[in-house]
């Protein structure tokens, strides 16, 4: 007999004083199955009285379970039984042809995340891919230097893109890179080393798919903010996969395509590089680092929606993200949330292909987004990992959920002044960079990016 030890995807400097952290991290199906093991043993599990695992067969994701663990341990057999509680999806579809791959990672004076990322971006499985590195409107060189004195490999392009946003900051990754598929991803995540495989295998659900978005399950539970946010967001849990076209209307999503949650999120996605610049990039009046401060995933997944492409939802792909620890920190993210969502709608409204739609979907999404955004103690499933938030945290995640609603009220008056300065779709306005299509030219807000390896 014999033990199986699991390890977590992100290490965090300090043990976990919160009674309801849980011990992230994943076990294969057929390792668990395994006659041989007699026990489980978690790494790095002191403080942790409960696990989330994530139960995968292969590549193939099945679900979550929820266990206590106990000495560092969980109990083989009831993980066992509460693995097979869950369904074994299909196999995903095999490309014939692995496609050649860009990984585009932004960042920004963020040096001691990026380090993490990049570190997993380099150890994927996958046969053969560059890494574009963009340092966007950096106040110091510690990105720069990083790139060039820690990761001394010949796969990392480092660009440097001095106008703040994220989507500007995605454009120029874009420009940059030179794979048929066009992987985007955070500086505070983990990727798989399937992750690629993943993501490629979703483009083979059909020759009209154009973006693919993956699993991002919480890499990190230890605060009871942690716990709060993975509770309220949905691109969490996606772990069925999913082919959506504008033409098919799912049964389940009555406001689709303006389905929040459905489609992913922006830490973990692909888009095929021609249709991508076709459609002109990203609309540089979204993203963290904008007035808006959010919004861009939403708007470029909708408008692969409009343009007539298949949007895949591929689970395999899995990119492990850190969520804000502390109330400060959630504070900010819950402001470019709702700036964001608020944003987009704004935009949804004055287009007239998309306005008719949204009024026809508008009653059924208000009364969604008001019971979504409605004010409860994280709880999450109801399993032993459960434990009440002191009454002072209770209050401030209560005060953040109505922070972002509030926010979203703020969103149409950011996203004009936003579409005021100028900001818009690659190909729109301001001086041409390097053209990376034959039948495309790029163009960029501002100057156009430095390319090339940090020096």
């Amino acid at each position: 007999m014999s033990d199986l030890h699991l390890t977590r995807p992100m290490t965090s400097a300090s043990v976990p004083t919160w009674d309801g952290a849980l011990w992230i991290g994943a076990v294969d199906l057929a390792e668990l199955s395994a006659p041989d093991v007699d026990d489980v043993v978690l790494l790095a599990a002191d403080g942790y009285a409960a696990a989330r695992l994530l139960v995968r067969l292969g590549r193939r994701v099945l679900g979550f379970v929820e266990v206590p663990v106990v000495d560092g341990r969980v109990s083989v057999d009831l993980l066992r039984s509460e693995a097979a509680l869950l369904e074994v999806p299909p196999a995903e579809p095999e490309p014939i042809v692995l496609p050649s791959v860009s990984v585009v990672l932004c960042t920004r004076d963020r040096a001691e995340h990026l380090r993490g990322a990049l570190r997993s971006v380099l150890e994927l499985d996958y046969p053969s891919f560059e890494v574009v590195v963009v340092d966007n409107a950096a106040a110091t060189s510690e990105t720069r230097d990083l790139v060039a004195t820690a990761f001394d490999d010949p796969r990392i392009r480092y660009v440097e893109q001095p106008v703040p946003g994220l989507s500007s900051a995605r454009n120029a990754g874009l420009a940059a890179a030179s794979g048929d598929v066009v992987a985007f991803t955070d500086d505070d995540v983990v990727v798989d080393p399937g992750w690629l495989h993943g993501l490629v295998a979703g483009f083979a659900h059909g020759e009209d798919v154009a973006c693919v978005s993956g699993l991002v399950p919480s890499g990190e539970l230890r605060t009871p903010v942690q716990r709060y946010f993975d509770d309220r967001v949905t691109w969490s849990r996606n772990v069925r996969a999913r082919v959506f076209r504008l033409t098919e209307q799912p049964a389940d999503l009555p406001m689709f395509p303006f389905s929040v949650g459905a489609f992913g999120t922006g830490a973990n996605f692909a888009l095929r590089r021609r249709e991508a610049l076709l459609l002109g990039g990203f609309d540089t009046a979204f993203g963290v680092g904008t007035r808006t401060g959010g919004g861009e995933d939403l708007d470029v997944f909708t408008r692969v929606l409009f343009a007539g492409h298949a949007l895949v939802v591929e689970p395999s792909a899995v990119v492990w993200h850190r969520h804000r620890s502390d109330v400060a920190a959630l504070h900010v993210q819950a402001t470019g949330y709702g700036t964001g969502l608020g944003a987009w709608l704004t935009k949804i409204a004055l287009d007239r292909r998309t306005r008719g739609l949204a009024l026809r979907r508008a009653p059924r999404a208000v009364a969604h987004l008001v019971a979504k955004r409605r004010v409860a103690a994280p709880t999450g499933p109801a399993t032993t990992s459960t434990a009440p938030l002191d009454e002072s945290i209770a209050a401030a995640v209560a005060r953040e959920a109505r922070h972002e609603l509030a926010s979203v009220v703020r969103g149409p008056l950011l996203y004009l002044r936003q579409r005021w300065d100028g900001a818009g779709l690659i190909g729109h306005r301001s001086r041409p960079a390097a053209s990376t299509s034959t039948d495309v030219v790029v163009t960029v807000d501002g100057p156009a990016p430095v390319v090339g390896r940090a020096r």
